[in-house]
This record gives structure tokens, sequence and C-alpha cells, in this order.
């Protein structure tokens, strides 16, 4: 096998808090060594906050349910099987029951990450 090939499988890695939810890192900072390509994590929505990036390419991939991606304050709705595409400079956040994969080009790193003050809007209560 080429030493730079990968493979991980989910609930084999590490599980954490993170600004968009709770994330499994599926290829992280721990890969840094094998020179990825990019870092995804499998991230359960929860409480997102706004933010951007200077560096780096995110890639939204719903795995499983829906809800709103924001994307310089035009709010869009996502299902399984959306995919979204967030340059750096772009601000984003997402609310709802989600499971996305995200995939940062080239990472997915805390000295990269840009928060803005204003919260997500909540959805109005029914």
């Amino acid at each position: 096998m080429n030493p730079l090939t990968l493979i991980r499988h989910e609930g084999h890695t590490s599980r954490e808090r993170s600004t968009c939810g709770w994330r499994d890192r599926l290829i992280s900072h721990e890969d840094a060594a094998l020179g990825p390509a990019a870092w995804a994590h499998a991230v359960d929505i929860d409480g997102a906050r706004l933010h951007f990036h200077k560096r780096s390419t995110e890639l939204y991939y719903v795995l499983e349910g829906q809800g709103m991606v924001s994307l310089d304050g035009v709010e869009q709705a996502v299902a399984k099987g959306s995919l979204v595409h967030i340059p750096p400079g772009v601000v984003h956040g997402a609310r709802g029951r989600m499971r996305v994969l995200v995939v940062g080009i080239p990472d997915i790193a805390d000295d990269d990450f840009f928060p803005v003050d204003e919260p997500m809007q909540e959805e109005a209560a029914a």
C-alpha cells in the first residue's frame, strides 16, 4: 500500500465539539504528516456560529437531514444530497438537523477560523 494512502472508518476517530456541532475527524491535523490534499470531518450540526475562513475553501455535503445554510447573509435550504461550495471569505453557518461531510481544502484549522458576531437566526417557533 502506498505510504500516503489512508483509510479511516467513522467511529474509529476522535469526536469533539466544534464551532458547527459535534464532529468526527476523518482526516485532520493528526494526519498532516501524510500531506493530504484536504481535511474531512463528519459533523452533526448543532449550534453553528457564523464564521469565515481566509485560506480554506469548504465543501458541505449533506449526508442526512435538512436545514439551512447561510452564505453571506443569504439563507439556502439544503437536504440529503445537497452540496455547498464555500470559498474563502464567505461568511457562513448552518442550522437544522443535519449530518454533513465537511471537506476543507487545504485544511480545517483553528488559525483560519474567524467568527462573526451575529448569531444564526433560530427557526421561528411553531
